[in-house]
Formats: structure tokens, sequence, C-alpha cells
């Protein structure tokens, strides 16, 4: 019996194994130098068994009319910034990413091809092209900007368990990206925290998804790295202003952005139309950070995430930060304190934080008839105290007004107002 099984394992390893011909040859075949590796065999390739994309029409995001960056357009567009999407590769050949990939680093061996969607969505809400010529209404935050691409994962979630993620982190910084987006859930680390700090004091910023419920209880502990000091943590906010259902309240949580019911590029060239998690909240406020480097270029990474962090609508509950992140503001508001790192930043600054405020008309004419109405009223009495005593003198009684015009008098005066409400603010 043991002879048959030493038998069947050597037929079993020359199946398995490539073996050299043992066939007479002109000459003997020279022995490979012992400092030399074996070429590791071609990875295999990624399996994409991905449903087929919505390709109805599609309307205009309710994320797009709310957040309304592209009225930051003409200011800039995010170009000159790169960031990194470090996520499950990317389709690259959608009209929303065509030509907006700036390279794809792949850590996985499974190659640049997004098998899960989920990078795909990620990337076009980040960086993607304006549509609107095309009658689709979609668009990234900042199309100009360009997207380096580190795929670390070949499914919907890390695979390995979170251990590449350093690794990419690091790759996404030495491949030049001023922002990164971590629209990933990890488990903590030595290793990935240090990644973190890194890239922190190499000037990046970086925007973390603030993680997705799991279980029942929404009782799923922190995520990470969006828990770590320094990385702008995002939570999702539904259409109605509050926090998604899905939205971790674990985290700490910076900012929220849209992240339920959010139409999103699909690899094969169609749409997500039922897009939800912190993963795509994370992509807007990354592209919102790419429009602000890319204006006020003077700004480190640290200030440009205080200003975004300034200029946000207000928490709106439990797990959303300083609330909805607000694109228009992030660019364009005078933040107090704020000083660029060289000449031309604190030059802008200056130039903003000395500007006078806008002359508001309406309160200078208030306080015009603020002012003559007591004048009026002093000359009034001046002239009463002068006339009643002479008129008693005299032998003056007090007359009967007409009923009508007693009315007439009695009938209030809307002085100033605006909509039918005094005061009123449309």
């Amino acid at each position: 019996m043991r002879a048959a099984g030493v038998v069947a394992a050597g037929v079993f390893l020359t199946l398995a194994w490539p073996v050299v011909p043992t066939s007479a040859a002109p000459s003997p075949t020279p022995k490979p130098s012992t400092t030399q590796k074996a070429t590791p065999p071609p990875p295999p390739p990624a399996r994409c068994d991905l449903p087929r994309g919505y390709r109805g029409t599609i309307g205009e995001s309710w994320a797009r009319k709310r957040l309304g960056y592209e009225r930051v357009w003409h200011l800039t567009r995010g170009e000159g910034v790169t960031v990194a999407v470090v996520d499950s590769g990317v389709g690259d050949d959608h009209p929303m990413l065509s030509g907006r990939v700036a390279g794809v680093v792949d850590l996985t061996g499974t190659g640049r091809k997004d098998c899960a969607g989920h990078g795909t969505g990620v990337a076009g809400l980040i960086a993607g092209r304006d549509l609107s010529d095309r009658k689709v209404p979609l668009s990234g935050v900042a199309p100009e900007a360009k997207l380096l691409v580190v795929k670390q994962q070949n499914a919907q979630s890390d695979e390995s368990g979170g251990d590449r993620l350093p690794r990419a982190i690091r790759a996404a910084v030495a491949g030049g990206a001023k922002v990164v987006n971590l629209s990933i859930r990890a488990r903590h680390s030595a290793d990935l925290e240090q990644a973190v700090k890194d890239a922190l004091a190499q000037d990046v910023v970086i925007v973390a998804a603030a993680g997705n419920t799991q279980r029942a209880d929404g009782d799923d502990g922190p995520a990470y790295p969006a828990s770590y000091p320094g990385v702008l943590s995002v939570a999702a906010l539904g259409p109605e202003g509050g926090r998604a259902e899905s939205s971790s309240t674990r985290s700490r949580v910076d900012v929220a952005a849209p992240g339920k019911g959010i139409t999103v590029p699909w690899p094969d060239g169609g749409y997500n139309p039922q897009a939800e998690g912190t993963s795509y909240a994370a992509a807007y406020v990354s592209g919102v950070a790419a429009l602000v480097r890319s204006h006020r270029p003077g700004l480190g990474a640290p200030q440009v995430v205080r200003r975004i962090l300034a200029t946000a609508d207000g928490n709106t509950g439990d797990a959303t930060g300083r609330g909805m992140v607000n694109p228009v503001q992030a660019v364009t508001a005078v933040v107090p304190g704020e000083d660029g790192s060289g000449p031309a930043g604190r030059r802008a600054a200056s130039a903003e934080l000395a500007a006078p405020a806008p002359e508001d008309g309406r309160t200078r004419t208030i306080a015009t008839a603020a002012t003559g109405a007591a004048l009026a009223g002093a000359a009034l009495v001046a002239v009463a105290g002068l006339v009643l005593p002479m008129g008693r003198r005299r032998g003056w009684r007090p007359g009967r007004a007409d009923p009508a015009a007693r009315r007439a008098e009695d009938e209030p005066v809307a002085i100033g107002t605006e909509g039918g409400t005094i005061g009123a603010r449309r």
C-alpha cells in the first residue's frame, strides 16, 4: 500500500507540475543561476459577472440640484489636481470617464477592470465628464480633475481584509495625488494608521467613508481609516436632508453629503440609478476638495479641510458632523484667519479679508428713517409744550373727528413689506 501511495503521488506531481523533457540534446543545457527567481504564473483573468447597467432616461439627480457645484465651474472645474480613487478598479471606457483617468495601479493582480462597479461609480461622482450635451444631466463635481485609480480590491468589499490598503495609500501619494478618496471600511492596524499619518504629513487631503451599518442594531463599531485623526470622515444623507439609515453612527463624522438614491456610472456604459452608501457621499466631498485645491493652490491640506467644515450647512442630527457639504461656499467663502502657505495664497486671503462688506441699502434706509422720526418727535414735543398752554388760556376745546377719517387713520400701513410679510426675506 505504501508503494502504491508513492506511485500515485508521483503521478499527481507529474501531472500538476511542469517537467523539463529528458530527451537527448546536442549540447547540455546550462544550469540556471541560483540568484534568478522563477517567473510567477500570470494571474487568472478577473471574472466580471456584473448585471447590465440601466440604459433608460436619466433625470437630474437630487444630489446635483442640492449641491449646485456647477455654479463654481466658472472659477474652477478641478483642473491641475489629481484625485486618487482607492477602490475596485475603473470602467474608464464609460462616457463619463473616458480620458479622465491619468493612470491605474493594480495591487490585486487581476487587471484594471472594475468587476464590482463600485470604483467606477465613485470615480464618476468625483471627476466624471459633464454629459449635459448628450441630454444626460450627470457630471462629477470636479470634471477637469485627473483620476489616479489604485485597485486594491476586486469586489464590493476588500477580500484581503484591508491588508493592501496601507500600500494603496502609499501608491496614491507616490503617484502625485493631492486628494485621496477612500470609500472603504477596514479594520484598524498600526500599518494603516502610519500610512495615513505619512500621507497627511505630505500635504494630502484624505477623505474616507464613515461606513455603512451591516447589523440590524447599527452597532458595527467605528470604521477605519475614517476614524483616524486628520481624515475627513463623511456620512451619508438622504433627499430629505437627514442621515441615511445605512450611514454608520459609530464612526467619528466631520461632514455629510448625498448618499441615498444616487445615480452613478456603471462599468458597461450604463448607470446605477439607486446607488446608496457613505462611499458615494465621500466621493462628493473628494470632488469638493479638488475644487478648493484647484481654486486656492496656496492652501495646505489642513486649511482645505477647515474650509470645507467651516462652510458646511449645519448638523442635521446624530452622526452628521457639520452637516451637508456646500461646494459653492467651500470655494468662494472668506474664512477668517485663513493664511495661504505661499505668497499668492497670503495675498488672496488678505485681499478677501480686507474687502469692504457690501453696502446694505435697506439697513441704511431704515436707520435714516428712524433718525428722522426721532427728530420729528422731539420737535413735536417742543411745539406742544408751547401751543397747548396757549390753547388752554384761549379756551380751546377738543373737537369730534369724522368717523370715516378715523377709520382711515386706523388702517394699518404696510411699510417695507416683501411678499406680504414685514421684513420677510425671499
